[in-house]
């Protein structure tokens, strides 16, 4: 019987049970013909172009977060920088599970392609925005590119490594973060009043760094034509394509590709979250803007949005392919974990994002750069926290203690932040650093094991769209987070301005309010700076407050989550092609051979 004629009967029984999901899509057809033809050194080289890409998009974040300060107080709106965060995290939160089901239905290299395209037209617009407006939109191409070239790299090394060695692999794309963590403070010194080439220069520099690994993905991508002429699989997918083309006409085509793809679900969450959050980052605290109408409009549209988007998941005539899969909900790690990234990245932007970096250069006599050196060391403690975690987790090859000592340290961290912040309690930064680098050796014993967990839950089908589910409740985490910092920030930073500087009119304190380069012209030692000190210090004390509360749920979500020997999970998953894989204690890269199996060497 022909291969073609047998992936023609998987599609008919696929069809008479109205259940594809047997059927492995194209873009994990593609994935597997592709590891197939690594090599050695291909496989290398590939993640030497991970490193590369890695490199530009950390040290663009790094730039990124300090200048977005200085281009809000440009336009006289430092007061919604969290606004701007909500809404790139919201959008950046609900579009990665159809980015992932774009790689899984078209190929990883089409997915690396369209999020280089979103990135380059993020860091484009807002190079060239001229006011709050646009550089708001711009940052949601911006956010878009960049958590799909973040996830799709996880994709990529969960597809080309085994679960002992994933987390060792998976915290490489963090490694360039222990050189730009150094290097990205110089460069805000010198571009805070030029913030419009600090932003524009990665739409050039990342795609041409890029170039290794897209093309390297590309090239092995069309080696593999040959093995999918014969892959059955690969073929059932792409008959089932044509029969929808054939039959359907163009129109329902597309119908059906945004069924599948289940744009309408991401856009009722989109809707929701942004609907509800963004006005609450808007009003704040003020009496005045809660009772205005179009604030309770959309919160009330918001929350109904919310509350429909549950029922739309669930009906399999509206959402054959829903953004979380039956299955998904019904394995308790893979939902704890995704609950515990919540609850984590909405502590981190209660405490050390969006403001903790100007609460450091409005209380502390810092220049910008010095406050980006304190603010990154966050990433460096995190860095280093994942990679010794990943060492270890493939030396005990159990994932879950890590996790328990990560919550503790991480909590502690912001515990101690929130006492060390005062200035009376010590003038030197010194605590400050310390704190905040217990803070992120914590997360890193926290997000790692945590996004491990869940990928070892996953058979190979669902690696990319549990991890996009597992992306998409962090940032969605973020997001939440950020939008109660931001109420918070507002309301509590100039209710206390005006009640510290009497003395000042009420054009002055809204200036103060919206431009933290305005309060850093009073000089230390005024009443006027003492009072803008006292404002800024007795919000962001509020905010920790939260932050250390917001830590409590992550101890229960660990508690349900399944403590895995990952022994037995690598031996269970079927690994084909060359990867890199555990032997010994040691990663090598395995040897194909012709049935797709691994030779390990002792």
């Amino acid at each position: 019987m022909s291969a073609r004629r047998t992936a023609s009967m998987i599609v008919e029984h696929g069809s008479a049970n109205g259940d594809d999901a047997g059927i492995k899509q194209k873009g994990v057809a593609k994935a597997e013909a592709v590891a197939k033809t690594w090599t050695r050194r291909g496989l290398w080289l590939t993640y030497v172009g991970v490193l590369l890409m890695a490199f530009a998009t950390s040290f663009g974040e790094q730039t990124n977060y300090a200048l977005s300060a200085f281009a809000t107080s440009s336009f006289s709106s430092h007061s919604l920088l969290s606004t701007i965060g909500v809404i790139g995290g919201v959008m950046n939160a609900v579009l990665q599970p159809p980015i992932a089901k774009f790689a899984d239905v078209f190929g990883r290299t089409e997915g690396f392609i369209m999020a280089m395209a979103f990135y380059v037209v993020g860091y484009s617009l807002t190079a060239g925005s001229q006011n709050i407006v646009t550089f708001a939109i711009a940052k949601i191409f911006e956010a878009l590119g960049i958590t799909g070239l973040k996830m799709l790299q996880q994709v990529f090394i969960a597809d080309t490594s085994d679960v002992l060695n994933r987390m060792i692999m998976g915290s490489l794309p963090d490694v360039p973060f222990l050189i730009t963590v150094w290097i990205a403070p110089v460069v805000v010194g010198k571009m805070e009043w030029k913030w419009r080439w600090g932003f524009g220069m990665w739409a050039i520099i990342t795609p041409i760094v890029s170039l290794p690994l897209i093309f390297t993905l590309w090239w092995h991508q069309r080696k593999a034509k040959h093995l999918l002429r014969s892959d059955l699989e690969y073929i059932a997918a792409r008959n089932r394509e044509k029969q929808l083309s054939s039959s359907q006409g163009v129109w329902r085509s597309i119908r059906s590709m945004v069924m599948s793809l289940d744009l309408v679900g991401a856009f009722i969450l989109t809707a929701g979250f942004a609907m509800v959050l963004v006005p609450l980052t808007v009003a704040g605290s003020s009496k005045e803007n809660w009772s205005k109408p179009g604030i309770i409009v959309s919160m009330v549209i918001g929350g109904l949005l919310l509350l429909v988007f549950p029922f739309w998941e669930s009906s399999t005539r509206f959402a054959p392919t829903p953004l979380v899969t039956r299955r998904a909900l019904t394995n308790p790690t893979v939902v704890c974990s995704c609950i515990l990234s919540f609850f984590y990245f909405m502590a981190f932007f209660l405490s050390i994002q969006p403001y903790f970096l100007s609460y450091l250069l409005v209380t502390r006599p810092l220049s910008s750069s010095a406050g980006s050196y304190v603010l990154n060391t966050f990433s460096i403690s995190c860095t280093i926290s994942v990679l010794t975690a990943g060492f270890c987790v493939k030396k005990f090859k159990r994932y879950k203690r890590f996790l328990w000592g990560g919550i503790f340290v991480y909590t502690l961290g912001i515990g101690l932040l929130l006492h060390f912040r005062t200035a009376h309690v010590s003038q030197s930064v010194g605590w400050i650093v310390f704190s905040q680098a217990l803070v992120g050796f914590g997360g890193g014993l926290v997000n790692g094991p945590a996004q491990l967990g869940l990928q070892a839950s996953s058979s190979h089908q669902e690696v990319a769209c549990n991890t996009a589910l597992f992306l998409t409740t962090l940032s969605l985490g973020g997001a939440v987070g950020s939008a109660i910092s931001g109420a918070i920030w507002a309301g509590g930073v100039k209710s206390r301005l005006i009640k510290y500087l009497p003395q000042l009119g009420a054009t002055e304190v809204a200036r103060i309010f919206g431009s933290i380069e305005v309060a850093r012209e009073y000089k230390f030692g005024t009443a006027e700076r003492a009072g803008i000190v006292l404002a800024y210090d007795e919000t962001m004390r509020t905010l920790l407050i939260v932050a250390v509360c917001v830590c409590i749920p992550l101890w229960p979500c660990v508690w349900f989550m399944k403590d895995l020997d990952l022994e037995e999970v690598r031996r269970r998953d079927e690994v084909k092609g060359a990867v890199v894989v555990g032997s010994g204690g040691r990663g090598k890269v395995g040897k194909k051979v012709e049935e797709g199996e691994i030779v390990r060497e002792k």
